[in-house]
């Protein structure tokens, strides 16, 4: 199969619509090879080739938003106007401007809003204004579909918080359970966490949330997806009936109004999404004959520094993904791998480099397709293709974002 380089890197000559790659990344000998890297996973649905090419057209202008206030307007405490002047917000998007004020008056909010639109800062402002100087604790229980998410809403918190004497419990997986149950014996007002660790902290008796008098749901759909239904449940069952509740999510399903009526009382459903067609961003597909075919057409590609200046790479399992940064970085390839096998302060660390430009190249499982803002990635590479459609819309969501052009390609077996 030949190749032609083009604005979006390595191109083939023929947009034929082959069969999809196996999975794994991780058997780099000649020949197809077995999967690895652990147990299978659901079974992968046929995505035609065909749906990985699109000719990016122009992002449609989109009409500024005009905020009906400014954070002044809101009803904050000094100590709090100081800490979001502090951060430089001035007018608030507009899940902030059309969210906050609803949350300030004690109702229960339904937010539809896409990633990336401030949604964080939405609740969390209002929500530590209604907690200064509330003495039953913990009385805040947020909750988050993966530990990066959790861990950046903990750090909005903190620096949202400063001055205020409100204190935060990060509890996640990942992460060694011995400090999270330290910080949760000094009686934090916040506790963010992922259903998980939340519900095992529970289930031995580290947390006791009959003081909640507010529950966040972060990334809703994200949580169903991930199948945390049934720990979400138990853990809302031990919440007081008596509370705020919010629920965050990019989409409405049955699923998720089916939480809505369990969960909330006459909710202001508040909705801000804008449509992610993704026509904005190049897609296209990349021919290889086998794994190691794979390896070397990427490798040969992320070479062009110029080109490939910032790319996510997605691959299917945590073997694979480690083994395939670790062949970039011993190849010279500046690269960083992201999954489920790293330790929360390894996974943190890793986005952190990825994010300040320290390395050119992140792999990752699919933990990190949603729910993450990563500025500025050139191209998002499919190693190995998702398991569904929407799993790849969520992928290469990760490029192309704020008006920037992207460019997406997506390996897929030569025609024999």
């Amino acid at each position: 199969m030949a190749y032609q380089q083009s604005r979006g890197g390595f191109r083939p000559r023929t947009n034929s619509a082959p069969r999809t790659s196996g999975g794994g990344g991780g058997n780099f000998s000649r020949g197809r090879g077995g999967r690895s890297g652990g147990s299978r996973g659901p079974v992968k649905k046929y995505i035609n080739p065909s749906k990985f090419i699109n000719q990016a057209t122009p992002k449609a202008e989109e009409i500024a938003y005009v905020p009906t206030h400014k954070f002044t307007d809101f009803a904050f405490g000094s100590q709090l106007q100081h800490n979001i002047a502090k951060k430089g917000y001035e007018s608030p998007s507009s899940i902030q401007d059309q969210a906050i004020t609803h949350i300030l008056e004690g109702k229960d909010v339904i937010g539809i809003a896409n990633t990336g639109t401030g949604k964080t800062a939405a609740f969390l402002l209002p929500i530590i204004e209604h907690q200064t100087g509330v003495s039953l604790r913990p009385s805040v229980l947020i909750i988050a579909p993966t530990r990066e998410l959790a861990q950046q809403i903990d750090e909005e918190f903190r620096a949202f918080a400063q001055g205020l004497d409100l204190y935060s419990a990060l509890v996640v997986g990942g992460m060694p359970a011995e400090r999270q149950i330290r910080d949760l014996k000094r009686r934090p007002h916040f506790i963010i966490g992922t259903p998980g660790r939340l519900k095992d902290l529970m289930n031995r008796r580290h947390i006791n949330l009959e003081n909640i008098n507010t529950l966040v749901l972060d990334e809703a759909d994200r949580m169903l997806d991930m199948g945390f239904l049934p720990d979400i449940r138990a853990i809302v069952t031990e919440t007081p009936r008596e509370r705020q509740t919010l629920l965050f999510s990019a989409t409405i399903t049955p699923e998720i109004t089916a939480i809505i009526n369990n969960f909330s009382k006459s909710p202001v459903t508040v909705s801000v999404r804008t449509s992610e067609t993704n026509e904005h961003i190049e897609q296209d597909v990349i021919e290889a004959r086998d794994k190691a075919h794979k390896v070397e057409l990427l490798t040969e590609m992320l070479r062009d520094r110029d080109l490939y200046d910032k790319v996510l790479v997605f691959g299917e399992t945590k073997f694979g993904v480690q083994r395939l940064s670790d062949h970039l970085d011993n190849s010279g390839i500046s690269a960083i791998a992201i999954h489920g096998n790293k330790n929360q302060s390894q996974r943190a660390r890793a986005l952190k480099q990825f994010k300040d430009g320290r390395v050119r190249v992140m792999v990752a499982t699919d933990v990190a397709a949603r729910g993450l803002d990563i500025p500025n990635v050139s191209h998002v590479i499919n190693f190995d293709t998702p398991q569904t459609y929407d799993d790849y819309i969520h992928r290469i969501g990760r490029t192309g974002r704020g008006g920037a052009s992207g460019h997406a390609h997506t390996f897929i077996d030569s025609r024999r």
